[in-house]
């Protein structure tokens, strides 16, 4: 079986766009949450949210402009930068006449051009069909984005998109590293992307599991791991990274930011307290014990814990669950949230994450918990305050471990390995 590491990231958030902007981002605990004035116009209870900001030099850069003609899913439109980008900082070519047997793309969503398919509804209903134009089909799939990115870069390996709702972007680098593990491809660009619209947020204001008494202070809005967590905040972005065969890396003298040691997929069923929208503990606890068996490490080596505590009353059951799997009552490993500067990007949130869990072990720092002054009296009974930085710290991290938790139940959890 190969060793599998990480070879180039790309990202699109809210806070920044590209890698280097986003680790200074990270580091200086830049907030992206702004108020939207299209949702205030929509009536919308929640009004901020995460949304990149998205120059016409990104679209001059990585879109030529009959690509830009009619270009309207800006889930697409992020996962293209991000995927590009983390395809150039692994040192790969983009060759139009390449041709790579050995190269594939799974890069997830959950919906992709959402207003592109609100465009396209209002031209067909008014009988327009003719001006829908050619790229409304890619722009709405939702396996666009990878077949997208399999264009771009020639990709003639295993092309496609997974979703499977928050923990999409983790799902995807976990398929990636069992292809590349079994021998079965050299390199995997991997992610997801997320739309920024009110069509795809507007279902979760309905829900009222978004904040709406932070309006005015949209950066105070996502508070993970505190008391006074009122719901999590909408986002949007992408995530991307070009996992590869140790061997293939070293014959190309290529970047290493870290290796994959394993990690583990599961449902819970809806069961044992499980549904919809709430998770079966007792499969967490499994997904996340699994993933370090299969690390070949023990719990106590794990430095630094990735979670995806979203701000709700949810938070402290998955700090429990992280207690109960690792059982650690002493030296509890630090924990962060990505939320807490981004808020939730849905089907984009796992491979933002990751690409932050793979910065602060390339760059040996956590980034601090933005918003837990008043961390959840429950959550700090369990692990302490000193397990939930404030502020960004730097400090030696040799294990990471990232786990994301999804609607309908799902889980994902992968540990990762500083290289040297």
């Amino acid at each position: 079986m190969n060793r599998v590491v990480i070879t180039g990231v790309g990202i699109v958030a809210p806070n920044a766009i590209g890698v280097a902007d986003f680790q200074l981002a990270l580091q200086k605990q830049v907030n992206g949450i702004t108020f939207q004035p299209l949702l205030k116009a929509l009536n919308f209870s929640c009004q901020v949210a995460g949304q990149p900001k998205i120059s016409q030099q990104h679209l001059d850069d990585n879109f030529s402009a009959l690509e830009q003609r009619g270009l309207k899913a800006n889930g697409l439109i992020y996962g293209v930068i991000a995927g590009l980008e983390a395809w150039k900082n692994a040192g790969l070519k983009l060759d139009k006449d390449a041709y790579l047997e050995h190269a594939g793309i799974i890069f997830g969503t959950g919906i992709l051009g959402v207003d592109k398919l609100k465009e396209a509804f209002d031209l067909i209903e008014s009988k327009n069909v003719r001006r829908l134009g050619s790229t409304s089909v890619v722009q709405t799939m939702a396996s666009g984005i990878s077949a997208y990115l399999g264009g771009k870069l020639g990709c003639g390996n295993q092309v496609t998109t997974n979703s499977s709702a928050c923990t999409t972007g983790t799902e995807s680098l976990l398929m990636a590293y069992q292809r590349i593990k079994n021998g079965e491809a050299k390199q995997i660009l991997a992610g997801s992307c997320s739309d920024a619209s009110p069509y795809v947020w507007g279902g979760f204001d309905a829900l009222r599991i978004l904040p709406n008494q932070y309006n005015n202070q949209p950066e105070k809005a996502s508070r993970p791991m505190s008391k006074t967590a009122s719901g999590f905040v909408p986002s949007s972005g992408a995530g991307a990274f070009v996992v590869e065969s140790l061997s293939s890396a070293q014959q190309r003298n290529a970047p290493i930011l870290a290796e994959i040691l394993g990690g583990t997929i599961n449902s819970g069923g809806q069961r044992n307290g499980g549904s919809m929208t709430a998770p079966n503990s007792k499969a967490v606890v499994s997904c996340i014990q699994k993933a370090i068996q299969k690390a070949q490490i023990q719990p106590h080596q794990i430095d630094c814990i990735n979670g995806h505590l979203t701000a709700t009353n949810m938070d402290v059951e998955e700090v429990s669950n992280w207690y109960k799997a690792l059982e650690r009552p002493v030296d509890f490993p630090k924990i962060n949230s990505l939320k807490s500067l981004l808020g939730h990007g849905l089907a984009a949130a796992g491979s933002m994450e990751l690409v932050a869990s793979i910065l602060q072990l390339k760059e040996q720092f956590v980034f601090g918990n933005s918003n837990c002054e008043d961390l959840h009296p429950k959550i700090k009974e369990l692990i302490g305050e000193k397990a939930v930085p404030i502020q960004t710290i730097h400090r030696p991290i040799n294990h990471l471990i990232k786990a994301s938790f999804g609607f309908g139940d799902v889980n994902a959890c992968v540990v990762l390995k500083s290289f040297k």
